[in-house]
C-alpha cells in the first residue's frame, strides 16, 4: 500500500462476511474444508454472511456455457448440502448481480497496472503464454475486490493462495477513499485458519489438492462414493514412522501433517487433540480412523447434493431469491459510489 494511504477503522461498518468459489466443476475435500465449512461456522456464529458462485470470474477462462450453468447449480447445491441455509446466508451467483460487474469498472480506473503485474495467481495461471491470457484474467483481482466491497464485508474467509487479493482489495479501498477524500469502503480483514485451510495432495503432500491434477488418487472429489473415499485414504501417501504425540514432530513430514490436518478438520479438532490421541500409532491403525469419519461426514453431503440436483428448479429458486436480498445491500452502495466519483446514474426502482 502506498505511504500516501492511510488504513481506516472499521468501527463504523456493520460486521459482514463475503465471500465465494468458482464453479468451474471438479468439487474436492480441499473445497469443503478449506472454505465452505468454514462458511458454515461463520453463519451459525450470527455474523451476517453473503457467498457467491463467482461465475464471472470462471469465464476469465474459457468454459462450456452449459457446462457452466450446470458447475453453478452444482456449487450451489454443494453449499447448501454442506449446511448453508438460505434463511440464514445469502446464497447467489455472481452475474446475477450487476452490481458486481460496475464497481469492478470503477475498480480498474482506480487499481493501478503495477499492482496487478505483482499478482502471482495470474502469473502462475497464464505461465509462459501470459500474452495469450484473458484481460479478464489480468482484472480478476480488481472484479474480486469489488465482489467484497460492493457489501461493504468486513470479513472474508479465504485460502493463503488468495491473501494477496485481499491485500489489493484493502490498497484499492484505501486508495479510493483518499482520491475522493471518504471514509466510504471498510478495510477488510481476512479470516483464515483451522487445521485444514490447505488441504494437500493425497499423492505428494508438497502440493495443493486440485481437480486439474491428472491423478484423480491425488484428491477426495465431493462425488466420491463412500469406497472410493476409502480406497483412496488407503493408498494415500505416507512415511513408514508412527504419528508423533506433538504437532512438532510432523516439520518434514508433509503427507503425515496432511492427513491429521484432514483428520482434524473433519472432526472439528485441532491438530494438537489429534495427535494426544494418535500419537504412536503407525498408519495401519490411523487410516482406518481417516476413513471412518471421511465418510461418515462426507457421504450425507454428497447424497444431498445428488437430490438436490434431481430438481435444480428449486435450486434455481434459491439462486433468485438470494440475488434480490443480495441487490438490496450492493445497489445503494453503488449508487453512492457513483455519487462520489461523479457519474450521472438515475436511481433504479
Amino acid at each position: 500500500m502506498s505511504d500516501a494511504v492511510q488504513t481506516q477503522s472499521n468501527s463504523k461498518f456493520k460486521k459482514r462476511v463475503f465471500s465465494g468459489i468458482q464453479p468451474s466443476g471438479g468439487l474436492t475435500l480441499g473445497n469443503y474444508l478449506g472454505a465452505v465449512k468454514r462458511f458454515v461456522q461463520l453463519q451459525n456464529e450470527e455474523i451476517e454472511t453473503i457467498y457467491c458462485m463467482v461465475d464471472l470470474h470462471a469465464i476469465t477462462v474459457w468454459q462450456d456455457p452449459e457446462q457452466l450453468k450446470n458447475n453453478t447449480r452444482q456449487l450451489a447445491a454443494f453449499y447448501i448440502a454442506s449446511g448453508l441455509n438460505p434463511e440464514k446466508s445469502i446464497l447467489f451467483n455472481q452475474s446475477a448481480v450487476s452490481e458486481h460487474a460496475e464497481l469492478g469498472w470503477i475498480f480498474n480506473c482506480v487499481a493501478r497496472m503495477g499492482w496487478m503485474k505483482r499478482m502471482t495467481q495470474f502469473k502462475d495461471k497464464a505461465g509462459k503464454n501470459a500474452e495469450n491470457a484473458s484481460l479478464g484474467l489480468f482484472g480478476y483481482p480488481a472484479l474480486m475486490a469489488a465482489d467484497i466491497l460492493a457489501y461493504h464485508a468486513t470479513h472474508v474467509p479465504v485460502g493463503d493462495d488468495q491473501k494477496q487479493h485481499l491485500e489489493l482489495t484493502r490498497d484499492i479501498a484505501a486508495k479510493f477513499n483518499h482520491d475522493f477524500g471518504v471514509d466510504f469502503f471498510p478495510m477488510i480483514d481476512p479470516v483464515i485458519g483451522g487445521p485444514a485451510a490447505r488441504v494437500m495432495s493425497l499423492r505428494d503432500g508438497s502440493k495443493k489438492m486440485s481437480k486439474s491434477d491428472p491423478s484423480d488418487q491425488s484428491r477426495i472429489n465431493m462425488s466420491d462414493d463412500a469406497d472410493s473415499i476409502a480406497q483412496k485414504f488407503r493408498k494415500a501417501k505416507t512415511d513408514p514412522d508412527a504419528l508423533p504425540s506433538e504437532e512438532l514432530g510432523l516439520e518434514n513430514r508433509p503427507e503425515a501433517k496432511n492427513l491429521v490436518a484432514i483428520y482434524a478438520a473433519l472432526g472439528d479438532q485441532s491438530v494438537e487433540q489429534v495427535l494426544s490421541d494418535v500419537g504412536g500409532k503407525q498408519f495401519s491403525e490411523f487410516k482406518p480412523m481417516l476413513v471412518e469419519r471421511a465418510v461418515e461426514t462426507l457421504s450425507p453431503i454428497t447424497g444431498e447434493m445428488n437430490r438436490l440436483m434431481q430438481d435444480v428448479s428449486e435450486i434455481d429458486r434459491v439462486l433468485k431469491d438470494g440475488a434480490d436480498k443480495a441487490r438490496a445491500i450492493a445497489a445503494p452502495i453503488l449508487q453512492r459510489t457513483y455519487d462520489i466519483v461523479g457519474l450521472l446514474r438515475p436511481e433504479r426502482s
